[in-house]
């Protein structure tokens, strides 16, 4: 068997733990790995050192420049993982069996950024990881592989990008496999819905709590943040609150009354009052003292 030439496109976490996988397999030989332009983290190239791997910078993988250097590798297949460059015609069709990329999200729903977090805000009950084929959309290519996982009240953002960060080098060194042994089928997006749904970027300010939301809302959207992301905030008397984690309480009864007020305390945090009933806040970053009866903002 002719081993299957791979050009890695790639960077971060999510790209680490494949890469080690990948390397393992003999029938695999990765002739280059180009990181993220702006990339801070050297692990990718460390392991270029050690495995005497070309590690290659480019600033625009559509250029000519790019085009007639990677050309010179022979590849059969390039592989996208957590790598931020649009792939244009040409340089997708350049090896023999294409691009394919790897995707946190559960195609065609969840297609672009931050799915993670998407998937908790929007209170799903699994979040998938996709293998496709990269076409000029975008996350709009065949499928190749997919898996889902399930999501349950435990979770948060960190929990759920730990999963990810292994998941994803599961399904994509599965993926490999499939298009080294010519071992799958294809599925077209459209096949499972004929739209599916693109997730933007989250932004500076997206972070900010709106009390008036339903408690289940805020509740998923605190865990959805949390760190290593920016943490959800808020604001009490002028001055910025961050919170880590919040839960539902249970049995608490629907009332009217003022979104945003602390209403009591727990052995672990505070009760807020939210348009429905109380969350449970905790792991709450503030300098000053919280009193029952402030109102958060």
């Amino acid at each position: 068997m002719n081993k299957l030439k791979v050009g890695y496109f790639a960077d971060g976490p999510w790209s680490h733990l494949a890469f080690e996988e990948i390397i393992k397999k003999e029938h695999i030989e990765i002739q280059f790995i180009v990181p993220r332009y702006d990339t801070k983290d050297d692990t990718l190239k460390n392991y270029c050192s050690y495995y005497n791997i070309p590690y290659l910078i480019i600033n625009n993988i559509n250029s000519q420049e790019c085009y007639e250097l990677v050309l010179k590798y022979d590849c059969d297949l390039f592989v996208s993982m957590s790598f931020n460059q649009i792939f244009k015609e040409r340089i997708i069709n350049l090896p023999k069996l294409k691009t394919i990329n790897c995707h946190a999200g559960k195609l065609p729903f969840y297609r672009g950024r931050n799915i993670l977090n998407w998937v908790l805000i929007n209170d799903e009950k699994e979040f998938g990881i996709t293998v496709h084929f990269v076409d000029e959309g975008i996350d709009t290519g065949d499928i190749i592989h997919q898996k889902t996982f399930p999501i349950d009240d435990s979770d948060s953002y960190a929990t759920l990008l730990q999963r990810a960060y292994q998941g994803c080098s599961n399904v994509l060194v599965e993926a490999i496999d499939m298009l080294a042994n010519n071992n799958y089928t294809l599925r077209q997006q459209s096949t499972i819905h004929p739209v599916g749904f693109y997730c933007g970027m989250r932004g500076h300010g997206d972070e900010l709590i709106n009390w008036s939301q339903s408690s289940r809302h805020i509740f998923n959207f605190i865990r959805a943040i949390c760190k290593p992301g920016p943490m959800a905030t808020t604001s009490l008397n002028g001055k910025t609150l961050r919170i880590d984690k919040a839960a539902m309480v249970k049995y608490a009864p629907e009332y009217l009354g003022i979104a945003g007020q602390i209403v009591g305390k727990t052995s672990r945090g505070y009760l807020v009052k939210t348009q429905d009933t109380v969350i449970e806040i905790f792991d709450v970053h503030f300098e000053d003292r919280i009193k029952i009866g402030d109102r958060l903002k």
